[in-house]
């Protein structure tokens, strides 16, 4: 995620991912356009990334020519007035492809067409990198479109917001809320449970363990619930369909909610993507995985500390505990794995004062 002003956004279109849609569209305008000596109008600001892609992948000879629209006051009854500045190619009988950043509306687009048949061009040709259908509301037919999106605010690739993100080689989608949503880890004897309780309290967050929302639907036998032991009757895992379908229960529950806490959940990376959606499908995202790090000789000691008073045969036994970490790092270095790629992993300092960690994970909280 980053920050510009005062707006928050999130990774939307990857730049590998820019780069073969506009191979696609390069691919078209090379099979079409070979023989017609192209001019191609970049309108500026946003369009000089695209526009610099496109040309470089554009085998025929071709010109390029960058237009703007600037707008001033007209007469009382006419409020504003586009004017076009830049083009002073001579266009009678011409082949102009232009070259847009992002088409919402249409306006600019309609604009700079009629202009362009004025002029006398013969053939004129519409081509974007983003296409909002959504929002369009011309008649004028787009011919190559990179990636039709949402009706949503995006930055990056040549698009900004207030002037910054122009730069930036990947698309970038505005936050759509503020809801913090966790995915917390850690090994057993971290005080994962401790730290969930505190940050609930902290942050006005729901807390959503797995573990308990299956024990729920099982024993209320909902009809989750049943389909999960039937299952487990059987000695078989639970489909990762119904996990999924028991969480969004739980997230439906809690409608106002500033966020969730998920613990226990997701174990792999496809419950990493099941997830995801469920919260995109909610106008969200994971926010970020937190993983409380402590070494593994002082996790073993806690355990056997916690063993001599808990009754559980588990944290008695060392051979036991250490194998309880050791499936937990296998579990975990593949999530760490998958959230790091979306910069979205924080591993903090679990050793110390229940204070002393909690004002850790608060500190990279509190910069999400």
């Amino acid at each position: 995620m980053i920050k510009l002003h005062d707006l928050q956004f999130v990774p939307f279109i990857a730049e590998d991912e820019i780069a073969t849609a506009i191979d696609r569209v390069s691919d078209q305008l090379n099979k079409e356009l070979s023989d017609k000596k192209t001019l191609f109008i970049g309108v500026l600001n946003g369009a000089f990334m695209f526009v610099s892609e496109v040309v470089k992948r554009f085998n025929y000879d071709c010109e390029v020519s960058f237009v703007k629209f600037s707008s001033y006051e007209g007469t009382k009854t006419t409020h504003e007035v586009k004017e076009l500045i830049g083009l002073n190619e001579k266009l009678t009988g011409r082949t102009v492809v232009v070259l847009e950043d992002i088409i919402d509306t249409g306006n600019t687009i309609a604009l700079l067409s009629e202009t362009l048949k004025d002029k006398g061009c013969s053939d004129v040709k519409i081509a974007t990198l983003f296409f909002k259908p959504e929002a369009y509301t011309k008649k004028i037919n787009i011919d190559y479109i990179g990636f039709e999106i949402p009706n949503k605010f995006i930055v990056g690739y040549g698009l900004d917001y207030d002037g910054l993100g122009r730069n930036l080689t990947q698309v970038y989608q505005l936050k759509s809320n503020n809801m913090t949503n966790l995915v917390l880890f850690g090994p057993p004897g971290a005080g994962k449970g401790t730290q969930a309780e505190v940050l609930k309290q902290k942050y006005d967050l729901v807390h959503i363990s797995t573990g308990d929302v299956f024990r729920y639907n099982i024993k209320n036998a909902t009809d989750l619930g049943t389909l999960a032991k039937s299952y487990i009757d059987k000695g078989q895992l639970v489909p990762d369909e119904v996990t999924i379908n028991m969480l969004n229960a739980e997230v439906d529950k809690n409608p106002n909610a500033k966020g969730f806490i998920f613990d226990g959940f997701p174990r792999t990376e496809a419950q990493a993507d099941s997830l995801s959606e469920l919260l995109t499908s909610k106008g969200t995202e994971v926010s970020a995985m937190v993983a409380l790090e402590v070494d593994d000789e002082v996790l073993v000691q806690r355990l056997l500390e916690r063993g001599k008073t808990s009754g559980r045969a588990d944290d008695a036994d060392e051979g036991v505990i250490r194998n309880r970490i050791k499936v937990y790092y296998d579990e975990t270095a593949i999530l760490k794995n998958y959230y790091q790629k979306h910069d979205k992993y924080f591993g903090v300092d679990g050793v110390g004062a229940i204070e002393e960690i909690t004002e850790r994970l608060s500190s990279t909280i509190d910069k999400l």
